[in-house]
This record gives C-alpha cells, sequence and structure tokens, in this order.
C-alpha cells in the first residue's frame, strides 16, 4: 500500500485547505473553488479523457429530457419540430429503464465535465418523491480505481447510452486495454496497495461486494479535508456519516466539528504516542508499540483502510509496530504516513503495511518509508522482504528501490561481487535480488553458474528509468535499538 511520490501543485486556501484525492490519471478532476488545494489531478487529466467520451465534449446529459447532440452545427429548417418528436420519444424510452438496476452500464458526466462509462453499484430513493426519477445512484468509473465511486444524480447520467446485457469479462478486458502504457505507469506511481492476506478470486469477489459502498465520504484531519478512497469497517454508530473529524494526533475521530474542538481543548497529545527514534530537520518517525497503544493503532488502521483498498483490517494490533513520520512545526508534529511491521516474522518481512497520506504523496514520502524499513533491518542484522503478497503495483514501487540500491553499488564496485555479498549490504532479500537483475536482463548464465553482467551504459539507463530516489534516509539521525519483548 505505498502511495509514493512526485510533488502535486499546491493552492493554499489561507483559512482552511481542501484536498481531494490525487487520483492522477485514475479519474477526472472535481471541480475547483478557490478555498482549497489544487488537485494534482487536476494537472494531468487533459491527456486522460475516456476513449468512449465524445470528442467535442457537446453531449449533454438527458436526465432533464434533453437529448444528446453532436454539436455538428445548427438544424435546418424543422429542425427544432424534429428536435421536439426525438425528445419526446426518448423520454418515453427512458421512463422504461428508471429507476435504473444495478448493474446497469451508462455515461455519466463527470465533475470535469466529459462523459465517462460507469456500472451502477447500488441505489437509493430521493428525499423530495416516490418519482422513480427520484433515485439517485452509486457508481463505478469502469476506466478507473474504486477510488473515484460516488454517488451521482440522475441527471448525470446520459440515458441514451443504457446498457443492461453486457458481458463483464468481455468489458473489463475492454476497458484495461483502454489505459495507455503512460497512464498505467502513472497509476503505478501514485497508487500502489500491498494486502496482509492473499485475496484469491472468490475472496476478492465477496471483499468487493461487501466494501463496494464507501461508508465515510470525507474525513478532516490536521488542516485537511480529504475525500476518501475505499470503504473501512468503522462501528456502526460511525457508518453512512458525510464526513468524520480526526485528531491528528491520538487519530480519535468523531461525527460532529463541535465534538473535535472540545476534544483537542483537552487531548495533550502534540505527536503520536510512542518513541521518537529518527529526527532530521522538520521530519520525525515516532516507533508505536500495538500493544502500549491499543486504541491508537486500531484508529491508525481506520484511518488506513480509507485509503487502502485490498488491506486486511487487523484489530489484534499488539502484534505490530507502527512508525509514524510526521512533518513537525510549532504546532505539532503532522502525520503524513506510516509502515507496519511484525514484532516477530519467521518470514523475516520488514514491512506489512504502509501508506503515505493523500494531501503528501508525490513528495517521496512513501519511497522514504520503503528505505526506512530496510535501514531498520539493517539495524537488526538480518534481511528483510516486504509482507507477502504484493500487488502488482506494490511490486512496482519495490522493484524500483531495489533497483536504485543495487545499481548504485554495481556502478561503484570494481571486481566481483555475490548475490550473498549483495543481499549483505543492503538487508535486501536474496530472492528480491535475483528477480530484480533478472527482470533487468543482467543475470546471464555463463559455464554453469549465474554471472551479473553490469555494463555501464547499461546501468546509467536502468537508473534512468528507475525515477528519483525520494528522500534520503540519514541514518546518523536514527537513534533506534530492535524490539525485544519485555519480561
Amino acid at each position: 500500500m505505498v502511495h509514493p511520490d512526485f510533488a502535486p501543485s499546491f493552492l493554499i486556501n489561507k483559512i482552511k485547505l481542501r484536498y481531494q484525492s490525487p487520483n492522477s490519471p485514475e479519474g477526472p478532476t472535481p471541480k475547483r473553488s478557490s478555498h482549497r488545494i489544487r488537485s494534482s489531478s487536476d494537472d494531468e487529466m487533459g491527456s486522460m479523457e475516456a476513449s468512449t467520451a465524445p470528442e467535442n465534449g457537446s453531449a449533454t446529459a438527458g436526465g432533464a429530457g434533453g437529448t444528446a447532440c453532436n454539436g455538428a452545427g445548427a438544424a435546418p429548417n424543422g429542425g427544432g419540430m424534429e428536435r421536439r418528436l426525438r425528445s419526446s420519444a426518448a423520454s418515453a424510452s427512458w421512463a422504461a429503464h428508471l429507476p435504473l438496476e444495478v448493474g446497469t452500464r451508462v455515461m455519466c458526466r463527470w465533475r470535469d465535465q466529459k462523459l465517462h462509462p460507469v456500472k451502477v453499484i447500488e441505489r437509493r430513493k430521493g428525499s423530495t418523491s416516490s418519482s422513480p426519477a427520484d433515485y439517485e445512484y452509486y457508481v463505478h468509473y469502469t476506466e478507473f480505481n474504486r477510488r473515484l465511486d460516488e454517488w451521482v444524480k440522475l441527471e448525470q447520467l446520459d440515458l441514451d447510452t443504457v446498457e443492461t446485457d453486457v458481458d463483464e469479462k468481455v468489458e473489463d478486458k475492454a476497458t484495461s486495454l483502454k489505459m495507455t502504457r503512460h497512464q498505467k505507469r502513472k497509476i503505478d506511481e501514485t497508487h500502489v496497495e500491498q494486502g496482509h492476506e492473499e485475496l484469491d478470486a472468490a475472496s476478492l469477489r465477496e471483499h468487493e461486494e461487501f466494501t463496494k459502498v464507501k461508508n465515510i465520504a470525507k474525513i478532516e484531519l490536521g488542516r485537511y479535508e480529504i475525500d476518501t478512497w475505499y470503504f473501512s469497517p468503522f462501528p456502526p454508530e460511525y457508518n453512512d456519516c458525510p464526513k468524520l473529524f480526526f485528531c491528528e494526533f491520538c487519530l480519535n475521530f468523531m461525527k460532529r466539528k463541535e465534538q473535535l474542538q472540545r476534544h483537542m481543548k483537552k487531548c495533550d497529545l502534540k505527536h503520536p504516542p510512542g518513541d521518537e527514534i529518527y529526527r532530521s530537520g522538520t521530519l520525525s518517525m515516532f516507533e508505536v508499540d500495538g500493544k502500549k497503544n491499543k486504541v491508537y493503532g486500531q484508529n491508525l488502521c481506520y484511518l488506513a483502510k480509507l485509503f487502502l483498498d485490498h488491506k486486511t483490517l487487523y484489530y489484534d494490533v499488539d502484534l505490530f509496530l507502527f512508525y509514524v513520520l510526521c512533518e513537525c512545526d510549532d504546532r505539532g508534529c503532522h502525520m503524513v504516513g506510516y509502515f507496519s511491521k511484525e514484532k516477530h516474522s519467521e518470514e523475516s518481512y520488514n514491512l506489512a503495511c504502509i501508506l503515505t497520506l493523500p494531501p503528501y504523496q508525490r513528495k517521496g514520502y512513501g519511497k522514504f518509508l520503503i528505505a526506512f524499513s530496510y535501514e531498520l533491518s539493517k539495524k537488526e542484522g538480518k534481511v528483510g522482504t516486504p509482507e507477502r503478497p504484493l500487488s502488482d503495483l506494490g511490486l512496482l514501487s519495490y522493484r524500483g528501490y531495489w533497483t536504485r540500491v543495487l545499481l548504485e553499488i554495481l556502478k561503484k564496485h570494481k571486481g566481483n561481487i555475490s548475490i550473498k555479498e549483495l543481499s549483505d549490504m543492503t538487508a535486501i532479500k536474496a530472492d528480491d535480488i535475483l528477480s530484480t537483475l533478472q527482470s533487468l536482463d543482467l543475470i546471464q548464465y555463463r559455464k554453469g553458474q549465474h554471472v551479473i553482467c553490469a555494463d555501464p551504459k547499461v546501468l546509467d539507463r536502468h537508473l534512468k528509468a528507475a525515477g528519483r530516489g525520494g528522500l534520503d534516509v540519514d541514518v546518523s539521525k536514527l537513534i533506534w535499538t530492535p524490539y525485544k519483548e519485555q519480561g
């Protein structure tokens, strides 16, 4: 669940900061007011138009009785009557579809004013009447990640495009082919997930059915209001709250702003509970023991699940250590992300779950957290590896880290070097080193053994493709001893 790097350009409101999810190419950008942070997706969606959207952007949603028009020019004489007849016929046709059934596919006008294909996931009656037209629909934008799923009104849907009998497998395959290599790469860079447990096909379907509708739309955390991405299993009394308010220091959450304001007057914390083990400039890292700070650990998991799709939520946090990264100022230490690790792992896992919060993505923090986990492994005198299975996107982030670390060593090293020596130097597991070098075609089989072929020009090309390494971990600022069970 890594969410690295590449800083967005933010516009900061003097009174209140507003942040919407940095979905880069995973979705169109919302409308912006002058009183909120500009989402990074605003800069990228210009090249992200859905291939099914009309090129001239002139089609109109037909919920109010209008029909889609191709913008080809003014109608000839009598065209007005023809349009009215078409509109009347279309309205009668639409009425037969309402209310739309769950599973219906249709084009939806997003906040970028373009049409995108969606699938109806859920529906609910409106509050004004019992008319079939008075429904809201929870839709999934089939070209993009589930984080963009939302409730929409009928007028946002182009009912001329309603499809009810679509082969989902064919549709899903076609959708996946629409994304360009550049778009997939940008998604990979901004959104990486890693699950605690492997989800087979049946489990994945069950998971998506249970979590298909987001139960919390927004949260307020410190000076940011953040749109959530996914369902999180909060206690029932918090379900369907339009917004939750978190104390950014103890992570207690409330339903109302007034409750948070009262809480902040009594909360003594100005940083995560636990030991500060790293400080460099304005960055600090705190180690939080889940056994000593159980409520904080559970609340952190609730919070993280809002931004991680296939994360297994652990209520027994006693077995985990949480490493919480903060930006510090005169008001306190503000969480930007974290990773967790098991206190004792027989599989040499040095990281279980990792997240950079949306307002702090694209600043190098995700890569910093990965690097930090390996510095802890070096201090322990062990090799480490992230908990499996890694998602495709998680593997991409780790593969980038492994590539940069290994190739920098190979560039500087003179003479022969073995996989074990590389593992001892980097704390990267030998299997991860071997798979990384093989993926780069740097391993050849000669005279009965595997040989690393490190041509300098080839190494430079791979390093350039791997991108920058993010923020550096200053090991001299790390004051930490490995965990030992007390008593």
